[in-house]
């Protein structure tokens, strides 16, 4: 028989446990969710939800009872306003480092000892530091929305430190690298390389550029958009990566006479021909454009063998940062950077400052072919159509210090080659 209390109920089972029931401020009459060895306790564990409903710290016990997989994934498809590879990044995570031993877990069973024994497993099965920082990370992310959802008082991932990584130092090259590696990889790669390194942009974007985009008289490059590849193989077109990506690049003379020299040689005139495509005028790919310049064997040649694409990028940035006279601002706006108040996405970078960079990275550029020897030339034909042909026109000239109609990207090794791109035929 249940007897009344000043709060809930307990009552006696016919196997001798006592069993807590109690009215929710909900209305619904709620159960605890096991039973216990003693009326005491049962009377004990009502005085403890009596409260949390006092001081306001009642939750529903049904939402707790919730496995973590089912709201992890629902999680992961309400998230508002994420890319469609940050999806594809979230839910390939959860399979492969949460799901096994998490999914089936209550969250109201989520305890610090829970998330402890799966960290140390993840480890001990020989997960990486920075991949088990990575899966923490979003973890934690869920389990602090179910503290919002008021499922969960408190997270219960409290391991410091545990979110953090510590990536090994990426390369920077040099200008003169830069200059080494445009010459190796095939002539329709050669701009691509510098662009992407002098204008710091991503892989996305660089690849979304159209002809519409370049402004070759100013010296610009206008990122309107970037290519998302999907874990399913698929290309998407969006946005760039956050709103202050939406930006106007000013690139170096020497960069844009190079970028001419490519628009004239490799790309269809049509304002939304890809500056940079493949043979066939497909967007390119990650992993076919590394096989089709044999980026391993290139980088490795280079002195380099850890660079990524990416680094391009990241050289470039570190380059503009050291650069006289460039604001925080300047920098943040011409790497595609929101980190900062909101006001500053929209707010338009001032011509000459973004110039100034502009400049300063041509002045490192001809620094470096300055230092070097006269060497043989390779000219780019402008008739080099687009069928993806190497141009056949060659003759011997001596180098000059960025004449005006050509950008030298002077050669590395025995061969001492330098490849100049004209302006005209």
């Amino acid at each position: 028989m249940a007897r009344r209390r000043a709060f809930g109920y307990v009552r006696k089972l016919p196997s001798g446990r006592f069993q807590a029931m109690y009215t929710g401020p909900d209305g619904l009459r709620r159960t605890a969710p096991g039973t216990f060895t003693t009326k005491t306790d049962a009377a004990q564990w009502l005085t403890r939800v009596e409260m949390t409903i006092v001081e306001g710290r009642w939750r529903d016990p049904v939402h707790g009872r919730e496995e973590f997989g089912s709201y992890a994934e629902r999680w992961i498809d309400e998230r508002p306003n994420l890319r469609p590879r940050t999806v594809d990044l979230y839910r390939w995570t959860y399979q492969r480092h949460l799901a096994l031993q998490l999914a089936g877990v209550r969250l109201e069973d989520m305890t610090p000892m829970v998330v402890r024994r799966w960290r140390a497993a993840l480890l001990d099965a020989g997960v990486s530091t920075s991949m088990t920082a990575k899966a923490y990370r979003l973890l934690r992310a869920i389990l602090n929305t179910a503290v919002d959802d008021d499922i969960l008082d408190r997270s219960p991932c409290r391991i410091r430190g545990a979110g953090d990584e510590k990536p090994a130092e990426r390369p920077i090259l040099s200008v003169r690298q830069v200059q080494q590696l445009c010459m190796a990889v095939p002539p329709r790669f050669s701009a691509f390389i510098a662009v992407t390194t002098f204008a710091s942009l991503r892989w996305g974007e660089v690849t979304a550029l159209r002809r519409q985009d370049v402004d070759l008289a100013a010296g610009l490059v206008t990122v309107r958009a970037a290519w998302v590849e999907r874990s399913d193989g698929s290309l998407e077109l969006g946005p760039p990566k956050s709103h202050a990506g939406l930006r106007r690049v000013a690139i170096p003379e020497p960069v844009t006479a190079m970028l001419a020299a490519h628009l004239q040689a490799y790309v269809p005139d049509a304002p939304a021909a890809l500056v940079f495509a493949t043979v066939n005028g497909r967007p390119l790919r990650r992993s076919n454009f590394n096989k089709s310049v044999n980026w391993a064997k290139l980088v490795n040649d280079l002195g380099v063998p850890r660079l990524h694409l990416h680094d391009l990028r990241h050289t470039g940035n570190t380059l503009a940062a050291s650069t006289p006279g460039a604001s925080t601002r300047d920098l943040m706006q011409r790497m595609g950077h929101d980190d900062m108040r909101a006001a500053l996405i929209y707010q338009h970078i001032t011509a000459g400052a973004d110039r100034r960079i502009a400049d300063a990275l041509r002045g490192g550029i001809e620094d470096a072919q300055a230092a070097e020897k006269p060497a043989e030339v390779l000219r780019l034909s402008a008739r080099g159509a687009h069928d993806g042909a190497r141009p056949t026109r060659r003759r011997k000239v001596r180098t000059t210090r960025s004449p005006a109609n050509a950008y030298l990207f002077d050669g590395a090794g025995d061969e001492n080659r330098t490849r100049t791109v004209s302006l005209g035929s």
